[in-house]
């Protein structure tokens, strides 16, 4: 396999370029910093759109639809939002063979034109909380692109809702952070992360509070893998949604946005994979399980297909393999860098004992197991292989974890991990020297690990790292 991938330990950007080619998730796009995203990845991404759609539908949201093109002076109501997102605008100037009378945008992020829909739709208290998501694209055009993680395309969630009091707006921004998205990253993606909120100088442009959720990938950076927002009133007041209240006075709603992206599937390569390739958490694989027919002879192929078939009846997504016409070992190998959690291996020799050979991707083993227990023993093996997926992640997180009480030891430690250090002894000032050195306050959470209302409580602690 050292020949099909470059080692992580000797180049670790060559082996994430490795897998995203070699798995076949995606190719670069025509145009610079745009890509295409291969069957193999787009089926990882709809596992994600799919267990995200539920949670954010069980948490009230409903999905609609707004336009990919907003005026520009949209933007330009709310300035500190336009000045945020400036240098990543695309904007169209000319369309239909001549020039607009007013330049175009195409969409960053959708607070603008929602809001103008949202002071169009709310007038009552009773319109409120308006609870909208939108599955989309969106443009920004990125200096340094890199497949699934910084592209001038991507696809996304963005979720925005506004409500009749600040109290109700934070509540649901931090819903939407624990109930969908870590939910999401701990139980689904098997990925440890850590929820905390963002400094002043790292939150969203606009927005009066920032939460977010941080990964370590296995080079030792952060991963940003998703983010709620508390907009205050800002946006409510660039766009004149108010609405009246049960007292007869006319207020402005109070507002959140908060969204994930195909980042995600950078984020759970860089997370779990090995010099092998993919290794796909079972609860997120697309195919759990693959039934590979080794070698044909008799009845071989029709004993795979009955597995197959029970398996699925068990509830396991399961794919099916009888190209006998095809080397097993470059199936095998392909199967490997896709990170199928369980290869079952149907031969001659293994049938004649009663026999499947059971290859799990996790912790690398090959067991044959009698054919009558195999639903049983993957079954049960899916559920063990996405704990240790995420048992493994959290240690090499917990490894690379230093605590620090000065800046310099800070930017040490960002070499290979993350630091933990005091926010006092940071600060705005000290958060400005470690970003001359490429290093950024990924978050701060309280003393017991929670995720504090502001970042002004007291005695919080900062995880520092270098970050995609």
């Amino acid at each position: 396999m050292a020949r099909v991938l470059t080692p992580q330990a000797e180049d670790f950007p060559r082996w994430y370029q490795d897998v995203i080619n070699k798995a076949e998730l995606a190719d670069n796009g025509p145009v610079r910093g745009t890509m295409v995203i291969r069957p193999t990845g787009y089926a990882l991404w709809e596992r994600m759109q799919a267990e995200m759609d539920d949670r954010i539908k069980a948490a009230g949201a409903q999905n609609a639809y707004f336009p990919l093109f907003i005026p520009e002076s949209y933007l330009k109501r709310e300035a500190e939002h336009v000045e945020g997102f400036s240098p990543e605008l695309a904007v169209v100037t000319h369309a239909g063979g001549k020039d607009l009378e007013e330049p175009v945008v195409v969409r960053p992020t959708s607070e603008t034109v929602i809001g103008e829909f949202m002071a169009k739709w709310v007038q009552s208290y009773r319109d409120l909380p308006l609870l909208l998501n939108q599955w989309a694209n969106v443009v920004r055009w990125e200096l340094r692109p890199r497949v699934f993680l910084r592209t001038s395309e991507f696809l996304w969630q963005e979720g925005h809702t506004a409500h009749a009091t600040e109290a109700d707006a934070r509540a649901y921004a931090r819903r939407i952070l624990h109930e969908a998205y870590e939910d999401l990253m701990v139980n689904v993606l098997a990925i440890p992360v850590i929820v905390g909120c963002k400094t002043a100088a790292e939150r969203f442009a606009g927005a009066t509070n920032t939460y977010t959720l941080e990964a370590m990938m296995r080079d030792g950076k952060a991963l940003q893998m998703g983010t709620s927002h508390e907009l205050g009133q800002n946006f409510a007041r660039a766009f004149d949604i108010d609405f009246s209240a049960d007292s007869g006075s006319r207020e402005y709603a109070w507002t959140t946005s908060w969204g994930t992206s195909t980042r995600m599937v950078g984020g759970l390569i860089m997370c779990h994979g090995d010099d092998n390739g993919l290794r796909v958490p079972p609860a997120l694989a697309p195919i759990q399980a693959q039934v590979m027919v080794v070698k044909a002879g008799d009845g071989v192929v029709e004993a795979a297909a009955k597995l197959r078939d029970a398996l699925r009846d068990a509830g396991v997504r399961v794919g099916f393999d009888d190209r006998t016409d095809t080397p097993f070992g470059r199936r095998a190998v392909d199967a490997e860098l896709k990170g199928y959690p369980i290869r079952v291996e149907v031969g001659p020799r293994d049938l004649a004992a009663g026999n499947v050979v059971l290859a799990r991707r996790v912790p690398g083993d090959k067991t044959p197991v009698p054919i009558e227990n195999a639903v049983a023993e993957i079954r049960a093996a899916l559920d063990a292989d996405h704990r240790a997926l995420y048992d493994s992640a959290l240690a090499y997180r917990e490894a690379h974890t230093v605590d620090v009480t000065s800046l310099d030891d800070a930017v040490a430690a960002a070499a290979t991990g993350f630091a933990r250090i005091p926010w006092s002894t940071v600060g705005p000032e000290g958060e400005a020297v470690l970003n001359k050195q490429a290093v950024t306050v990924r978050c701060l959470v309280r003393a017991d690990g929670s995720v504090p209302d502001s970042v002004d409580e007291p005695d919080l602690t900062a995880y520092v790292a270098r970050s995609y």
